[in-house]
């Protein structure tokens, strides 16, 4: 485990794999090791994400409370560039984001409620799953646009080398929806 950047409770997993000549075996989720990490979340949903073209980015997304989702993530194929940023008005790390590249070899990231998240691929055919502990709720879905000047993401491609769907496209500023979200 480690902290990722000035969030302590953004935690990086790391996955013991056992390799050999046939290919490896990996233990991918064990509840107890998540509560040695102190993540006692309970995950109930699997979800998998799978990106044809490099430089696709996804997000930056979240769901209101009392629907906010907590993630466990894992890259299966590729990699990317995981962005998570801390919408928590009452905390320390208000509005700054942190990020992590994750790739097939590496360990699962876990980002708690509160932090929106979104990721850009860095690899075609990318393949990435995670875990959460809330199900989806239509009525509490936001988002924030990639750009947004107030964030000052350092995304690692121009604007004109993304693919991006409709609706991350049209998301809102920060500013837009700020009094809407209270983590």
């Amino acid at each position: 485990m480690s902290k990722i950047n000035k969030f302590d409770e953004v935690k990086y997993i790391q996955i013991n794999s056992f390799k050999d000549k046939r290919g490896y075996f990996s233990e991918i989720y064990n509840k107890e090791n998540l509560l040695n990490h102190d993540i006692d979340d309970n995950f109930i949903q699997d979800n998998e994400s799978f990106t044809l073209k490099k430089y696709t980015l996804r997000g930056l997304h979240f769901q209101t409370p009392p629907y906010s989702q907590s993630k466990l993530i894992r890259v299966i194929r590729g990699s990317i560039l995981d962005i998570y940023v801390d919408i928590r008005k009452k905390s320390k790390n208000y509005l700054q984001y942190g990020s992590v590249e994750l790739n097939q070899e590496s360990g699962c990231l876990y980002i708690p409620s509160g932090f929106a998240h979104g990721f850009i691929t860095l690899d075609q055919e990318t393949l990435v799953t995670y875990k959460v502990n809330r199900y989806y709720n239509k009525n509490a879905e936001m988002g924030i646009i990639w750009n947004d000047p107030a964030l000052a993401i350092d995304w690692p491609v121009s604007n004109n080398e993304l693919t991006l769907s409709e609706k991350d496209r049209n998301l809102p500023l920060w500013n837009e929806i700020e009094d809407q979200v209270n983590f």
